[in-house]
């Protein structure tokens, strides 16, 4: 009698076992099939941004015992939370060994903050595109070499320095010799390998834009002062004109723009927010400009300071057959 009883109970006890194991496969199915007509940004988290994971409770106890968190934990000592509903981890009376879950943001969130940066910051898709290991500097002189070498240093740098006084870099001189190259490989690998925000401005093109749109002037200054990194591009480019005396370089800073940029390169100096410079001025010619606004820039920049002159047809990459 006792026997006939423990095989009832054991076949009940089956069956109910099979039961949920079909309806968890049901369920799974019609999950699959409604998340196929669904159309997902992120096909790993489906657009949650996290994913929960579940741990064995002898893969928890190891965890504490060496002292360790959740984050250190391997690929292989996790399974997801939807194939542990679905019943592919364990059978139900397996579950509780189970019971510990552990969220971790999806990868999906960095590269969608990198790109929101990336939109922000005012980089064209030809600008992303020039980083460090595209640089030609072989066959260069020397004071490209010393650029490359400058900028790459910077960014190594960049974390421990960037609350100093010190904090920014400035590539001068030779128009045509990579300073735009080399700056914008900084700001691509501040936004994408430190998620930091980081602003282009082109002086020319910026300074017009400034001028003609005069309702949103202050607002697009207060953007430029408080961006985590300003990059001004060709800062005072110079233009040409002939006189009696031959031709000569004449800085574009009219009164107007040395007030608008001085208001930006003040707070920055002041807030300790780092600049990235270039301009086809030395550091001299800045001065000559404004005293007080280029020795600002000179004393943030003076620890990553290349200034390049020489024969333009050596310096200037757009003169020479490098492509």
């Amino acid at each position: 009698m006792e026997a006939r009883k423990t095989q009832d109970m054991d076949a009940a006890m089956k069956a109910i076992l099979t039961k949920l194991r079909d309806r968890s496969a049901a369920s799974s199915t019609g999950q699959a099939a409604s998340e196929e007509k669904a159309e997902y940004e992120c096909s790993d988290c489906k657009d949650k941004g996290i994913i929960v994971y579940r741990i064995h409770q002898d893969t928890e106890r190891q965890l504490r015992k060496d002292h360790k968190t959740m984050e250190s934990l391997a690929p292989d000592q996790m399974v997801r939370e939807e194939d542990y509903l679905a019943g592919k981890v364990c059978l139900p009376d397996k579950a509780r060994e189970w019971k510990t879950t552990f969220s971790k943001q999806c990868e999906c969130v960095k590269r969608k903050k990198i790109a929101r940066l990336m939109k922000a910051s005012g980089i064209t898709e030809e600008f992303e595109k020039l980083l460090f290991g595209n640089f030609i500097k072989d066959g260069k002189p020397d004071m490209i070499k010393d650029a490359y070498e400058c900028a790459v240093e910077y960014y190594k740098d960049f974390q421990s320095i960037r609350g100093n006084r010190s904090n920014s870099i400035a590539l001068l001189g030779q128009p045509g010799s990579g300073k735009t190259h080399l700056l914008t490989a900084i700001m691509n690998n501040l936004i994408k390998k430190k998620s930091i925000y980081c602003m282009y401005f082109p002086y020319v093109e910026g300074m017009g834009d400034l001028r003609n749109d005069f309702d949103q002037l202050e607002t697009k200054l207060d953007a430029m002062r408080k961006a985590e990194v300003l990059f001004i591009d060709d800062l005072f480019k110079p233009v040409f004109a002939t006189t009696m005396e031959g031709r000569i370089k004449k800085p574009r800073a009219t009164e107007w723009q040395i007030e608008q940029i001085q208001s930006v390169v003040n707070y920055r100096y002041l807030n300790h927010k780092p600049l990235l410079i270039s301009s086809e001025l030395d550091t001299g010619e800045l001065l000559d400009i404004d005293e007080a606004l280029g020795s600002r820039i000179h004393q943030m920049c003076r620890d990553y300071t290349v200034i390049i002159k020489g024969d333009r047809m050596q310096l200037n990459h757009r003169l020479g057959d490098w492509e």
